[in-house]
């Protein structure tokens, strides 16, 4: 099945140019100039990942990006930010928008298809795990579920994106370890994408954001100086 991008790009000449590079890829594209066509091109069918500029008329990227990480039909939708935009602060803003990746204009047309390639990689379970507990964590890759179910409650959802999902199932298929930033970005990430290491703190803190209305949160642990593990045993909040 041929996977479908939405560029969202105001200036017809770099959509033209993303979209002529990514149907060469093998995808299938459909441009839109701002979000509300965006929104009505996403109604019927949702797009296997997002390309959406900084800067658009009426809605900026950043916005939008937000809404879409709020909505639980759009919540685990892949985005790639891009944009002219490229001191750290603004990379920070538009990860913590939500977008998955971002890449700064002008860009290398072979660059921003390894990009896509590897967010859409990130659909896929890291390995054949099986379902995993820790605590009251429960993660099912067949559904694609995470449960926390704490002693005499429900069991209660947690909504994370895609790349939160690969980052949980892999600290729980490896708990108790330390991992490095780095050794996160070849593992979640894959070691053919143009990732810094600072992007990996933006989903850390993505991720607890979404454990913390479960009481999960403490569970994910910062090592100082080393990186991040999760634990069986968190200290108590």
């Amino acid at each position: 099945m041929t996977r479908r991008v939405l560029v969202v790009e105001d200036e017809p000449s770099i959509a033209e140019l993303i979209a002529i590079n990514l149907t060469h890829a093998g995808y299938e594209v459909e441009k839109v100039m701002q979000t509300d066509l965006a929104l009505a091109a996403m109604k019927e069918r949702l797009p296997s990942l997002v390309i959406l500029d900084w800067m658009l008329p009426g809605k900026s990227g950043v916005q939008f990006a937000k809404e879409l990480r709020a909505n639980d039909r759009t919540r685990g939708l892949p985005i790639l930010m891009l944009t002219a935009k490229s001191e750290e602060a603004d990379k920070i803003m538009g990860l913590d928008s939500g977008a998955d990746d971002y890449v700064t204009k002008p860009f290398s047309p072979k660059e921003l298809i390894a990009r896509v390639r590897a967010l859409l990689r990130r659909q896929a379970p890291i390995e054949d795990t099986g379902p995993l507990t820790l605590g009251p964590l429960k993660l099912d890759p067949s559904s694609h579920r995470v449960l926390a179910n704490w002693p005499n409650s429900d069991p209660r959802p947690v909504s994370l994106g895609p790349t939160e999902y690969r980052l949980l199932q892999y600290f729980m298929a490896n708990p108790e370890r330390v991992h490095s930033r780095t050794n996160l970005l070849d593992k979640v990430w894959g070691n053919e994408v143009y990732i810094e290491e600072r992007t990996v703190d933006v989903h850390i803190k993505r991720l607890r954001a979404a454990l913390a209305p479960v009481d999960c949160d403490r569970f994910i642990e910062t090592v100082r100086g080393s990186g991040y593990r999760i634990t069986k045993t968190p200290t108590e909040s």
